[in-house]
């Protein structure tokens, strides 16, 4: 069973910065493509990132595109998740969550992704 854990959450003021952490389990990291989600309560999960399996390729949603990063570091089964410039707007609960293994091609579709950590809670208040 793979297992995803997230970490970095917490509360900042408007223009600050986290950066978030997944540890997956296993030692297929390499093989799965990743993503990070964000979901509001009463809103459907949404991606916000995703990077490919050797960390070529990346993909951000507009809004956060020049302020968040996605990076990943294979010897150490973690993906990241860089958040800078803070709005409040970004307060949601991020969701870690990997593909099956042996995905090539970036994957930007919540039902693509197999795998799915607990989520860490992002506050940013203004």
């Amino acid at each position: 069973q793979v297992q995803l854990v997230e970490s970095g959450g917490g509360l900042v003021q408007a223009g600050g910065s986290l950066r978030l952490s997944c540890v997956v389990s296993g030692r297929f990291f390499s093989s799965y493509g990743m993503g990070w989600f964000s979901q509001v309560s009463g809103k459907e999960r949404e991606l916000v990132a995703a990077i490919s399996r050797g960390g070529i390729n990346t993909y951000y949603i507009d809004s956060v595109k020049g302020r968040f990063t996605i990076s990943r570091d294979n010897a150490k089964n973690t993906v990241y998740l860089q958040m800078n410039s803070l709005k409040p707007e970004d307060t949601a609960v991020y969701y870690c969550a990997a593909t099956r293994p042996g995905v090539t091609a970036l994957k930007i579709m919540r039902d693509e992704y197999n795998y799915w950590g607990q989520g860490t809670q992002v506050t940013v208040s203004s």
